[in-house]
């Protein structure tokens, strides 16, 4: 796909249909942002951000442009008179986080750029005391230095802080993390071996990855811990 701008295309008279004189109500939510709003204020329209890359698109069997076209016909026969623009939010490649976190904010909306703003701040200050889990770069800080983790030592401390309070069960560490025609696929007792390794680098902190005898492992957060998620935390609007 070119890396310029999906050009605006007028709805065809084919696609112009009359609209019916019974209307659906608008959404209960949208309905009271609008009744929050100074009375100088009205709503003029709205933004779907869509979080998709080409190759994702490709295995749904479509692509960026034949979406952006069947949403501009679905606006033309419910909304004729609807104005429409189309742009592709473009990210260098290897970009981490999640796609529609991406999309928001290299189309620089409000909430997205703000919060990214709060986190470069907050940034600038390094925990002295304490774990920072920090999930976007994929690292881990103790005492405010960087602990030497492996990508798959990462991967399996950052499987269980990303679901808190919950036993994983070997099998599933296993399944999770290892693809089944690896040929070091390890067996659920050598994943007690792996969480060794992990809890000797984290140290004196090594209890916050818990063991459930006969069942697995639970990553239980302290005080002295802090988890950074990045661009990859779910956004509080989402619906």
């Amino acid at each position: 796909m070119s890396n310029t701008a999906l050009l605006e295309r007028p709805a065809t008279a084919a696609q112009t249909r009359t609209v019916r004189s019974s209307q659906p109500e608008a959404p209960a939510s949208l309905s009271a942002a609008a009744a929050d709003l100074p009375a100088v204020r009205s709503p003029r329209g709205f933004a779907l951000y869509v979080g998709l890359d080409e190759l994702k698109a490709a295995e749904a069997g479509v692509s960026l442009p034949l979406l952006v076209d069947a949403l501009r016909r679905t606006l033309a026969e419910l909304a004729p008179g609807a104005e429409t623009h189309a742009t592709v939010a473009l990210a260098p490649h290897g970009s981490g986080g999640r796609d529609l976190d991406v999309v928001r904010l290299a189309l620089q909306e409000p909430g997205a750029t703000a919060r990214t703003k709060a986190a470069a701040e907050e940034d600038t200050v390094e925990e002295e005391i304490g774990v920072t889990v920090d999930i976007s770069r994929k690292r881990v800080l103790i005492d405010g230095e960087s602990a030497a983790f492996t990508y798959k030592e990462f991967e399996l401390l950052q499987y269980l802080v990303l679901r808190e309070g919950r036993t994983i069960e070997r099998s599933e560490l296993v399944s999770a993390l290892w693809q089944a025609q690896d040929d070091e696929t390890p067996g659920e007792r050598t994943i007690d071996v792996h969480v060794r390794r992990l809890r000797a680098k984290l140290g004196r902190y090594e209890d916050i990855v818990r063991t459930v005898r006969g069942i697995g492992y639970r990553f239980d957060r302290h005080a002295d811990v802090v988890i950074r998620y990045g661009h990859g935390t779910p956004s509080p609007d989402r619906f």
